[in-house]
């Protein structure tokens, strides 16, 4: 029997290695140029920033902050599996994205809110809520985003050099730290929208070497059904009962809607439960939000989230169709299904559609090109788990740790926040066998399914918080937690008796996991929707002295606003001066130890530690308490509406016409 690794393409020649090494000692240097010329505790700076930036900035950096590896890795993978239904998560942010700009960021804006937990804090008032969702974003981090660059990343490098996959996941992680040591954090505002249009630029090279390899759309549509493995023959059949549906491809792979109930992608969850999960995503996560927050004007966050709208519509032809033609010229490989000859080629069981787009990356790619498309990749995930290690720090720090020690010094929140990276590295780690196991090896179902079980109730309440004045605190919190119950109910059974393969079934009950994850995120939704209703209206209402300019109806409202957390608000006031006290004392101590010892002062700026006083004087500009105005010039605003339009009536025929 043919060793299936006999042929693996490794990245071993000149061209790629140099191409490699002088792209990461360019980011590398981009990074150690912005820790010396840029002050690296420019939060607050870079949120106030914001209000500067015009449409095409926004609409670059949602589409850099939604597409990473991942989604290469991932949609390619279900691409290669099941054909271009995976499509339809990417197709139906089109309309999501039009909710966000239209609907969602006004509110925010008149909100004068800069995070969600702050949106919710001022919304229905107390600590609760906004601390249950700053732990399950912890959780979707670790679990949906941090362990699932890891394995995407290791993917690559396994494939590229044909290193085992926890080598390069240790190896992936030295060079991040790296990365962020020497400033990677504020290289990413120069580099993270040029590397997407970089990785764009790469996946239109590869797709066309593709599909001239596979010989054309045409030969694409006829080669991909009989795109069989043809190692499965040599097994034992007896041994494992391989059925024929387990390594054929599906009749209906050039489909976006499938069968309810046979379907792999139901076309009811694919139109309404990717809608749900979507709008949590666009509508709801504070990486999108920040982007629109950051506009000029709502003219330019409208006219942005069209730009990533047209943006959305390139994975589909850029990551599926590479994906379904990777399994046809790697049949053996991608198609895999024997779980020894599957152990060999990618190291795990179930699967190996996950290699699709790296496998046509080291195998199809010139030399030089295939070395530059590596090093993007890795570079623009290094950046993107340097962002997730940073934010997650913070949500930690800021809205946990403080609530457990209020009188924590700064000190004591840096130490704490960089042993929470750790142990968050540290469970990533431990996770990505999960990661590699569920969902059939297919990667990108299951961010989708963690994601449906957890996310709905998080959409139901931002929703009815924004848009049905009635609901309160009470309803808000109890929602929650109710649909976390459900949620956990169908995510845990299913993780401890696996999602399994086609050759292996799971055992999980069919009354927990028969439903599938799509069909579940919409009873989900209406579950929390209805429990956040029902207390609401058998509890007090909030009166609407504390919601102007908080929900979509009051979003003109002139009215002076009483906010329900006031007391909260002045006690945190309180303690931010304090801490800026602390801060003045601790940087005339730095300033002074940095005279005596320039190798200690230069150790401190490489760890991130504190500068010079006036650095420390602009870590933490003073908020400004003035709202932003929501007023559109009325051309322009008739303009974006008309090419919102446009963008809709060119996804209803896309969709359409691969229906």
């Amino acid at each position: 029997m043919e060793d299936p690794l006999s042929n693996k393409v490794t990245i071993n020649n000149p061209a790629d290695i140099i191409i490699i090494t002088a792209y990461f000692v360019m980011v590398i240097s981009v990074g150690i140029w912005s820790m010396f010329r840029i002050n690296r505790g420019t939060v607050g700076g870079y949120f106030l920033a914001g209000r500067t930036m015009t449409w095409w900035p926004v609409g670059a950096s949602l589409f850099a902050s939604n597409i990473g590896s991942g989604h290469f890795v991932g949609l390619a993978g279900t691409g290669a599996a099941s054909g271009i239904a995976v499509g339809g998560f990417e197709w139906n942010a089109l309309f999501i994205v039009l909710l966000l700009g239209w609907l969602f960021v006004p509110v925010y804006l008149t909100a004068g809110v800069i995070t969600m937990p702050q949106y919710l804090k001022k919304r229905f008032g107390g600590t609760r809520i906004s601390l249950y969702l700053s732990v399950i974003s912890l959780f979707l981090y670790i679990f949906t985003k941090i362990s699932v660059d890891m394995f995407s990343g290791a993917v690559f490098i396994q494939q590229a050099l044909g290193w085992n996959i926890y080598v390069a996941v240790i190896a992936l992680l030295l060079i991040t730290a790296l990365y962020t040591v020497t400033g990677g954090l504020a290289a990413l505002m120069y580099t993270d929208t040029f590397q997407t249009f970089v990785i764009i630029a790469g996946a239109f090279v590869l797709t066309g070497f593709s599909f001239v390899e596979v010989g054309g759309y045409s030969s694409l549509l006829e080669k991909y059904s009989f795109a069989v493995p043809r190692n499965f023959s040599s097994m034992d059949p007896q041994r494992y009962n391989i059925s024929h549906h387990c390594y054929s491809p599906r009749a209906d792979a050039f489909s976006l809607l499938r069968d309810s109930t046979t379907g792999d992608l139901p076309w009811p969850g694919v139109l309404f439960g990717i809608a749900i999960v979507g709008g949590w995503y666009w509508c709801t996560d504070q990486v999108i939000v920040q982007r629109c927050l950051a506009a000029r004007s709502l003219t330019h966050v409208k006219a942005g989230c069209i730009m990533c709208g047209y943006l959305k519509l390139l994975p589909m032809f850029l990551m599926v169709f590479p994906g379904m033609i990777s399994r046809v010229l790697y049949p053996d490989e991608v198609g895999c299904v024997v779980p020894e000859l599957c152990k060999q080629v990618c190291g795990t069981e179930v699967g190996c559609s996950n290699i699709a787009y790296p496998k046509l990356v080291v195998s199809i790619m010139p030399n030089g090109l295939r070395g530059l498309m590596l090093a993007v990749m890795l570079a623009a995930l290094m950046s993107s788990l340097a962002s997730i290690f940073n934010s997650s720090s913070t949500l930690f720090t800021m809205d946990i740790w403080t609530r457990i020690r209020p009188q924590a010094t700064e000190r004591e929140l840096i130490i704490v926040g960089r042993v929470w990276v750790l142990c968050i590295v540290a469970i990533s780690i431990c996770w990505i066998p999960v990661v590699q196991a569920a969902q059939s090896g297919q990667l990108f179902d299951y961010i989708q399914s963690v994601s449906s079980y957890l996310a709905p109730p998080i959409a139901a309440v931002f929703l009815l918080a924004v848009f049905v004045k009635r609901v309160n605190e009470m309803g808000a919190f109890w929602g929650l937690i109710g649909g976390l119950v459900m949620g956990l109910c169908r995510m845990l059974p299913e993780f401890w008796f696996g999602t399994g393969s086609c050759i292996f079934p799971s055992h999980c009950p069919f009354l927990v996991c028969g439903i599938h994850y799509l069909h579940f995120a919409i009873i989900l939704f209406f579950c929390t929707s209805v429990l956040v209703l029902l207390v609401s209206y058998c509890t007090q209402p909030i009166e609407d002295q504390h919601l102007h300019r908080l929900v979509f109806s009051l979003r003109h409202s002139k009215e002076e606003r009483k906010d329900l957390d006031w007391e909260q608000e002045e006690k945190a006031r309180r303690a931010q001066r304090k801490a800026k006290e602390r801060m003045r004392e601790n940087s005339n101590t730095v300033a002074e130890d940095g005279d005596k010892s320039g190798i200690c002062n230069l150790l401190g700026r490489l760890c991130g530690g504190a500068g010079s006083s006036q650095d420390l004087e602009q870590e933490t500009p003073e908020v400004t308490e003035q709202m932003p105005d929501i007023k559109e010039d009325r051309v322009w605003k008739y303009a974006v509406d008309i090419n919102a339009l446009i963008m809709m009536a060119v996804a209803v025929f896309m969709w359409g016409y691969y229906a």
